[in-house]
């Protein structure tokens, strides 16, 4: 059709989230992706050797159950299945946790030697934490309250959410501690089936509803005349619309696609002021199809820094890395399949000036110090091994036209403008990583309904 209710651009969760819902309520529906393939970070590829990874690391919090259900299908949130064996490998401490309220307050009083009151005590401080409270702490302060020049605790607390969304221990404590509680409700979990099969379940449901979908669709402006939204222009098409929905970088949508004269000039500054996140660096590992390796854990923070600290974990020579480890039974379906995946916290910055001869160095480099970290855990793991490819912050701008190869969208003061966007653009609106909101699959997938609804309210109100 060459008009439609609403055009959602970009199909990360948020996107294909948003669209599935509008479509359930009637709406006309299309959605475009620039790249081949749905997913945006939550993608996959397959490589010589049978091989399938998932793009980036993947692990969310039990609330994921409760939205794929209410907002995809049964199917779907019954392949959800909890990560058990999550591991803490660093010169400070060695420690595996199943990631959960109460074994994370055994480890802190047992091995820790914090009192049981004063976690529970954090606990419930942090369950209580809203974004509307007028809260200026940063997270070095909220970690200091409670348990004060304990370095060792900081890093046990704050490590995985720095992995998750990019978090610092300057940013505001309200970053951290609604993502961290969400997370210590019941503790990590993932899909069976790797990314490819929930995409897949995902498409065929967006299908069904009546979505009209169009891959290697690239958004290259959203049409604005006197302050309200026309439509959008994409491969060169002129598509009309009542509404649009960006899943797209903030600052791409607004200051790209919108463009600057389009936006009210004290709106214009917020805009131009939101810091990009961070990104990353992933090393691809597969094992040649008949070997094995043992169970070591599903999830590996490991490091040799002496201390933990947001800087280190993104130096372009970190000393920290992820491991995810694919086991057979992540994709029962295909034939047993050993990959794994170190994923690292990288700036764009690091990688954007480099020589070509400098960047395939700087990659090896990676790749190499990835395998003798992992040898830690599976000595004999390089005969195994016929498959290794590392992704870079470009690798990512490349892919998903992310801002600086972002991994996890903007900083906090992102999500007041991207909640902001259809009081300033009439029938344009906006859902994605941004600001407590950043945290991953279920942040994605619940902030993609909450803009949905907001617009079907819109419409009606209208």
């Amino acid at each position: 059709m060459d008009k439609y209710d609403t055009i959602v651009i970009g199909s990360g969760l948020a996107g294909l989230t948003a669209a599935n819902y509008l479509a359930k309520m009637g709406e006309r529906v299309l959605l475009v992706e620039q790249h081949f393939q749905l997913g945006g970070l939550a993608a996959w590829f397959k490589r010589k050797g049978g091989h399938i990874f998932d793009v980036s690391l993947h692990g969310f919090p039990y609330g994921m159950v409760k939205s794929c259900r209410k907002y995809w299908t049964r199917e779907i949130a019954d392949a959800i299945v909890q990560l058990k064996h999550l591991r803490f490998v660093n010169p400070q401490f060695d420690i595996q946790t199943t990631f959960d309220k109460e074994d994370f307050t055994n480890i802190l009083n047992a091995r820790f030697g914090i009192e049981r009151a004063q976690v529970e005590a954090f606990f419930a401080h942090l369950g209580k934490m809203n974004f509307y409270d007028n809260d200026s702490r940063t997270t070095r302060e909220l970690f200091e309250q409670f348990f004060p020049c304990r370095a060792d605790v900081h890093r046990l607390l704050m490590e995985p959410i720095t992995y998750a969304n990019g978090s610092t221990l300057d940013d505001p404590a309200i970053t951290y501690g609604i993502v961290f509680s969400n997370f210590m409700n019941k503790g990590v979990f993932t899909f069976r089936g790797g990314t490819d099969w929930v995409i897949g379940k995902m498409r065929a449901e967006l299908e069904r509803n009546g979505v009209e979908i169009r891959t290697r669709a690239r958004c290259e402006k959203i049409l604005v005349k006197d302050g309200r939204v026309e439509g959008v222009v994409v491969n060169g098409e002129t598509i009309a619309a009542k509404a649009v929905l960006s899943n797209a970088n903030l600052k791409t949508t607004l200051l790209d696609w919108v463009g600057e004269a389009s936006l009210p000039q004290d709106f214009l500054e917020k805009v131009k002021k939101v810091r990009i996140n961070s990104s990353s660096c992933q090393v691809y590992i597969g094992i040649r199809k008949g070997e094995t390796i043992p169970f070591v854990g599903d999830l590996i923070f490991t490091s040799r820094a002496p201390t933990f600290s947001s800087e280190e974990l993104k130096s372009f020579h970190t000393q920290s890395r992820t491991f995810s480890f694919y086991y057979p039974e992540t994709r029962p379906e295909c034939k047993p399949d050993y990959t794994i995946v170190a994923s690292l916290n990288a700036l764009y910055a690091d990688w954007e000036t480099l020589s070509d001869a400098a960047y395939e160095a700087e990659k090896k480099r990676i790749a190499e110090e990835s395998l003798q970290a992992l040898e830690v855990f599976i000595p004999d793991v390089r005969a195994k091994i016929d498959w290794v490819e590392v992704a870079t912050p470009k690798t990512f701008q490349h892919y998903t036209h992310h801002q600086q190869g972002a991994s996890f969208g903007t900083k906090f003061e992102g999500l007041a403008v991207s909640t902001d966007i259809s009081n300033v653009v009439q029938g344009l609106y906006h859902a994605g990583s941004v600001g407590i909101i950043m945290s991953g699959w279920l942040g994605a997938i619940n902030y993609g309904v909450i803009t949905a609804q907001k617009m079907l309210r819109q419409t009606v109100a209208k």
